[in-house]
């Protein structure tokens, strides 16, 4: 059984977010991406979500056929015929991509996706244009289908950053926190941020450094990401470790310890703690966050056992 595969079924990330926002350039860069692992990527409509035809080995009616292993299947309005085929027709795959229409919700997406059997909900990404979110926000028609868009999302992609001032990208970005305060939020520029960072956001895996920091399609990504391995002390607190790495002001996008019998799991200001794989290696803390964030003295300081234990006992 593939690793990306806990208790059997497949993760599931949603895409969502309004039209024109960049769905489907993150769409082809997750393509490119893939580095190996064969994805299953949905779109509502192949005109309307062109797959670049250099990724494109055959076409064979609603399906296509992508370098790497990868496929994508045209589902219009049966997506839930689809998905439910999909395990058959492709046993090989390792997750599955949803793209949604413009004005879906992805949270009713993913909703009706966990009524399936051999899927679980891995996340759900909504990309907005930080240029215009505001104004359609407001907007007497668009405003409560932005607003439900947002609330649902796990990560928040804030695309086109290049098209506003500083001042104003850092008013977006302030407005988006305060929109859906339990999501993260990266920032983009022609949806050139790192793939790994989009997937694995509800099973804790983190994404492999070497993908993370060299993606194809996203030349900057070294330059935009920093990642630390740090010893973690045997009498640690882990859950009090949990919501310090989670804390605004951390930089922490994501980040895995092993720490004993249990593993951390940190996902923007989220955090679980599970029981760690029989086979993991104790003791170390891996954090990746964006370079400008990243608060590598926040992160150290939450790793001392003697905060933890003067905070459990105040």
């Amino acid at each position: 059984m593939s690793e990306t595969r806990p208790g059997g079924r497949l993760p599931v990330t949603v895409i969502g977010g309004y039209l024109g926002a960049g769905k489907t350039t993150l769409v082809n860069r997750l393509l490119r991406a893939a580095d190996g692992q064969r994805l299953a990527v949905l779109v509502n409509d192949f005109g309307a979500t062109p797959i670049d035809r250099d990724l494109i080995v055959s076409s064979a009616g609603d399906t296509l056929e992508i370098s790497g292993g990868c496929i994508c299947c045209s589902y219009g309005s049966d997506l839930m015929d689809v998905l439910m085929a999909l395990p058959e027709r492709q046993p090989d795959i390792e997750r599955v991509v949803i793209e949604t229409s413009g004005v879906a919700l992805p949270g009713m997406v993913a909703s009706a996706v966990t009524l399936l059997l051999p899927y679980r909900i891995d996340g759900i990404v909504v990309m907005v244009d930080v240029e215009t979110v505001r104004t359609m926000a407001e907007d007497a028609y668009l405003g409560d289908t932005i607003t439900r868009q947002l609330g649902a999302a796990d990560l928040v992609v804030a695309n086109r950053c290049d098209l506003v001032d500083g001042a104003s990208l850092q008013q977006t970005l302030a407005w988006l926190a305060t929109e859906n305060p339990a999501a993260r939020i990266l920032p983009a520029t022609r949806a050139e941020i790192a793939p790994d960072l989009l997937l694995g956001l509800r099973d804790g895996a983190l994404p492999r450094l070497s993908a993370t920091l060299t993606t194809p399609g996203a030349p900057d990504a070294a330059s935009l990401y920093a990642s630390l391995e740090l010893d973690v002390p045997e009498d640690i607190d882990v859950a009090e470790l949990g919501r310090r790495l989670s804390a605004p002001g951390t930089g922490v996008l994501r980040a895995k310890g092993i720490l004993g019998e249990v593993a951390l799991h940190v996902v923007g200001r989220r955090f679980e703690i599970d029981a760690a794989p029989a086979d993991a290696k104790p003791g170390r803390l891996v954090v990746i966050g964006l370079r400008a964030r990243l608060d590598r003295r926040a992160v150290e300081q939450a790793l001392q056992p003697r905060l933890s234990t003067s905070l459990r006992s105040a």
